[in-house]
């Protein structure tokens, strides 16, 4: 089964940041919490989470200035505001920050759900991951059930190898880089640098498999200093 989305709710008041983290793990997502601004700042640079849902009143550091230093971090980072300041200029604000959208309190569930669903959507993280996957004229991936031909051959894929490969397929328009895999698809933080040689190693067995020359590859290619792209012709 694919990995669960994973959300981090920013939000000092007890009641609702209980109450929201009770609704997204009904509905399936992975939740992690913090109660003040440089803890939710940390947790979201870390590279962990597919969506933040950020208050913009917080003890320590407000939520417009942590969007701020997300952005400037992660510029494809998904964000949501959650807001009781109901006055345009905060909203203008927020959104020119670079947050996805906002939420006014007070909110209903299943507003909330469905805003976080969009967002999600639009980023392509967690959903409508490719169910088939081609590569040029003789590569077929049905990525479902772990499994592709090239040719007239049968090739077998690992879970985390098709995972490598609808994230990159989600994201072809740009090069991704290993960093980001490994928050993306496994999870792992983004200052485990010692992990990175864990994306070589799965690129390389995915080369061997889709790639007619793997050493001088045309379909899962690096972009030197940026990362791994995936080229769909």
């Amino acid at each position: 089964m694919p990995r669960k989305i994973r959300l981090l709710v920013v939000e000092d008041e007890p009641a609702i940041r209980s109450g929201l983290a009770d609704v997204l793990l009904f509905h399936g997502y992975e939740v992690d919490t913090a109660t003040e601004g440089p803890e939710g700042l940390a947790k979201a640079l870390s590279g962990k989470f597919d969506l933040v849902l950020l208050d913009i009143m917080l003890p320590k550091m407000d939520g417009l200035e942590i969007c701020d230093r997300i952005r400037r971090s992660d510029p494809d980072q998904p964000i949501i505001l959650l807001t009781a300041r109901n006055t345009d200029d905060d909203v203008v604000r927020g959104l020119a920050l670079g947050a996805d959208d906002y939420v006014a309190k007070p909110f209903s569930v299943a507003q909330l759900v469905l805003r976080v669903q969009a967002v999600l959507r639009r980023s392509q993280i967690g959903v409508d991951l490719a169910t088939t996957i081609e590569l040029g004229a003789d590569i077929r991936i049905d990525t479902r059930n772990l499994a592709g031909t090239r040719g007239q051959e049968v090739l077998a894929f690992t879970r985390k190898e098709i995972q490598v490969l609808q994230y990159l397929h989600a994201h072809h328009a740009r090069a991704v880089p290993r960093e980001e895999l490994l928050a993306k698809v496994w999870g792992y933080g983004k200052d485990l640098e010692l992990e990175t040689r864990t994306v070589d190693i799965h690129v390389a067995k995915l080369r061997r498999k889709i790639e007619p020359d793997p050493s001088n590859p045309k379909y899962l290619v690096t972009i030197r200093g940026a990362g791994y792209r995936l080229l769909i012709t």
